[in-house]
């Protein structure tokens, strides 16, 4: 598991309006930069609560907003990026599709499609200036299959665990991805990670590989985070997390509670994520998936939807060459008892913390629901 320090943000040079500028808004927030675009319309995948691409539309006030975009860090082994890079896995149908009838493989091929247009426009107007170098930093998060020439970036909370299963077995590891226990997958050590291999090695993947992400409904992420991390038993999330969130954000705390870090509640974790001064740096479970998983630098050739799992994993196993037998996990494999995290849930668990606070985390996670095509969760966020 990472858990990091906040990053720094650098200034943002793409917005010229002086008047509006002058009215920037204050907020307790780690800096962001908010984009105005327009797209051409496509019709979203059912039930991945995506809403049509004309219809999005960045407000007034968050352009107001001016935040800055995160500081993108550089060492002396850098990457030049390649002009090439993801020409060679373009996606097309395989001579046999498996389950998906040919309606359903088009139609999923059209979505796909117009999930990464959306994105290379989105960061030709987000961060087209910004250093077209990459860096290990840019790639810790990414898993290599080389039998089948995948990239995939792991996002948490957004079926990492079965996808790092599937990974096993394609790799020859394992025979029977439902068998595979939680620790192998996580610490098992059986997965590479871009970062390991030579600057030769990264770019002739980066070029060659189809390269994955799997993204979920960032609100509802952040919630089957809290509930996971923090409502059960986890020392290691309790210790490093808890004590110091109880500890600043918790009047009076028990002894018992500042020993254990047990029992940070869902507005405490609030406070924690809105605030600059953090007792403690982020973590990979909650960050923003465009920062995991730097899609303007890396030009994803799929996205896919958590909520469409089945079905976009099926696709791509099958676009992949994968064996037909072979199909993505659908169990959950911590905490199994407790309900799956909904937006029902994720409704309930904002209803403990004020409007104020539930719009500061929705521009927390605002880059990811512009990036990834959510619509707003809650009608009267801004």
């Amino acid at each position: 598991t990472f858990c990091g320090q906040d990053r720094e943000g650098g200034k943002c040079d793409l917005y010229q309006d002086h008047q509006l500028a002058e009215d920037v808004l204050s907020s307790p927030i780690p800096p962001m930069q908010f984009p105005d675009f327009e797209m051409s319309r496509q019709t979203a995948t059912p039930g991945s609560r995506e809403q049509d691409i004309g219809s999005l539309q960045v407000t007034k006030r968050h352009r107001k907003l001016l935040k800055t975009s995160q500081l993108i860090h550089h060492s002396n082994n850098t990457l030049p990026l390649s002009s090439n890079s993801s020409s060679s896995s373009s996606v097309s149908s395989p001579s046999a599709s498996g389950s998906l009838s040919s309606k359903t493989w088009k139609n999923l091929s059209h979505i796909l499609e117009a999930r990464r247009q959306l994105m290379k426009e989105m960061c030709s107007k987000y961060k087209s200036s910004i250093s077209r170098t990459i860096t290990r930093h840019h790639v810790t998060n990414i898993y290599v299959e080389d039998n089948y020439k995948l990239l995939y970036c792991q996002v948490p909370k957004a079926g990492c665990s079965n996808w790092k299963r599937t990974l096993m077995v394609l790799a020859g590891q394992a025979s029977d991805a439902q068998s595979i226990k939680h620790n192998t997958v996580h610490y098992g050590k059986h997965l590479k990670t871009l970062d390991s291999f030579d600057q030769q090695g990264i770019m002739r993947r980066l070029e060659t590989y189809t390269k994955v992400i799997f993204v979920r409904e960032p609100l509802e992420r952040m919630v089957s985070a809290y509930r996971d991390k923090f409502e059960n038993p986890n020392k290691y999330y309790h210790k490093l997390f808890g004590k110091p969130i109880i500890s600043k954000y918790r009047p009076n705390a028990s002894q018992a509670a500042l020993s254990t870090g047990n029992g940070v509640t869902f507005p405490e974790f609030v406070q924690y994520l809105l605030d600059v001064h953090r007792p403690v740096g982020m973590d990979i479970h909650w960050e923003p998936a465009n920062q995991l998983c730097n899609p303007c630098l890396l030009d994803y050739d799929i996205t896919g939807k958590f909520e469409n799992m089945e079905e976009e994993s099926n696709y791509l196993l099958r676009m992949a060459g994968a064996p037909h037998n072979l199909t993505l996990p659908s169990f959950k494999d911590r905490n199994p008892t407790a309900e799956r995290t909904s937006m029902q849930i994720t409704q309930k668990y904002f209803s403990q913390v004020s409007t104020w606070e539930r719009q500061r985390i929705y521009d927390f996670y605002y880059m990811d629901y512009l990036m990834f095509n959510y619509s707003k969760p809650f009608k009267d966020l801004y």
